[in-house]
């Protein structure tokens, strides 16, 4: 595999690309939301995942990474990538008909908590007592953001916020397997093919659902679903370019914007109303999530001095 390129020192372009990416993808589900309750998740997966094929080949080509992009390196790595990616999506795509934009958003910042659990177990990454402890705290906040749906009060209403709660959570825990498989792959993948492929394989993997009771859209779902295929292109080329303009650890924390845009989307498009239990818990988790992320950050500076320390220039 040819070399990657070197990461530019772009902060405010990167910055601004991440932004871009989390509004695309929050607006992207807002879409869902308001298709849920007509059209099945895995129909929506299918569409989301299609359309965006187009896109991205359409970057790679103007880019002129068409034939190197989609090289594959692992191929079971993607398949296995993409079935734990689909499954994040579907079950998150779910939760948005039972629960609020803003709660689906607190409930999915699970998913990279669980990122650190599933490297410890999976990949042997050393894992130390400050970034247990801000796993720790940010299972505090996704319970804060949990507890008035494990409330004993009986009715339709409750039980189908309760069942919203479980599809985030589990979306949640795909997630992270995802992205320990994103992970792996990393080493040996570039990341053009890494998109691609899932996006290839989890259109294959929704078309399973079919029987389980697709419907024919009217002209305006159709419209409304296609364009939730192109922005998950978009927005996926978005995220690319900030990381390759400016360093993880900086561009990553933005990802927590995606609550501000939920809230402002979730009151003035869906009339919802954040509880402050549910803000409290919010707030915890996305503490918890800067926490591991300067943390990560320190222990890549950490092993940078370490490599030049045992180079032969070192």
């Amino acid at each position: 595999m040819p070399p990657l390129p070197p990461a530019a020192s772009r902060p405010m372009v990167g910055i601004a690309l991440k932004l871009g990416s989390v509004l695309v993808f929050i607006v992207m589900s807002a879409l869902v939301k308001a298709v849920s309750d007509t059209v099945p998740p895995g129909q929506t997966v299918f569409f989301r995942s299609f359309f965006a094929i187009p896109v991205i080949l359409v970057w790679l080509a103007w880019r002129r990474e068409l034939r190197i992009g989609l090289k594959a390196e692992s191929p079971i790595g993607h398949v296995w990538r993409g079935v734990a990616g689909t499954m994040a999506m579907g079950l998150g795509f779910a939760a948005l008909a039972y629960l609020p934009l803003p709660e689906v958003t607190a409930l999915n910042y699970a998913g990279p908590l669980l990122t650190v659990v599933f490297a410890a177990m999976f990949l042997g990454e050393e894992v130390r007592a400050f970034r247990l402890s801000a796993v720790a705290l940010g299972f505090v906040g996704v319970l804060i953001v949990l507890w008035p749906r494990l409330s004993l009060t009986e009715g339709a209403i409750e039980e189908a916020a309760l069942l919203g709660a479980m599809l985030a959570l589990t979306g949640a825990v795909f997630t992270g397997l995802a992205q320990v498989f994103v992970r792996k792959m990393a080493l040996v993948e570039r990341t053009s093919a890494i998109v691609f492929y899932f996006s290839l394989t989890s259109t294959v993997a929704s078309l399973i659902t079919i029987p389980f009771g697709w419907v024919w859209p009217t002209p305006w779902q159709t419209a409304v679903l296609v364009i939730i295929g192109l922005l998950g292109g978009v927005g996926q080329i978005l995220l690319t370019s900030s990381y390759r303009e400016a360093d993880a650890s900086v561009v990553a924390p933005f990802d927590y914007a995606s609550m501000l845009f939920a809230l402002l989307i979730g009151y003035f498009v869906f009339s919802e109303v954040p509880s402050g239990t549910m803000l409290l818990g919010a707030a915890v988790v996305v503490f918890a999530g800067c926490l591991i992320i300067w943390r990560e950050h320190r222990l890549g500076l950490e092993r940078t001095r370490q490599r030049k320390a045992m180079s032969p220039q070192g």
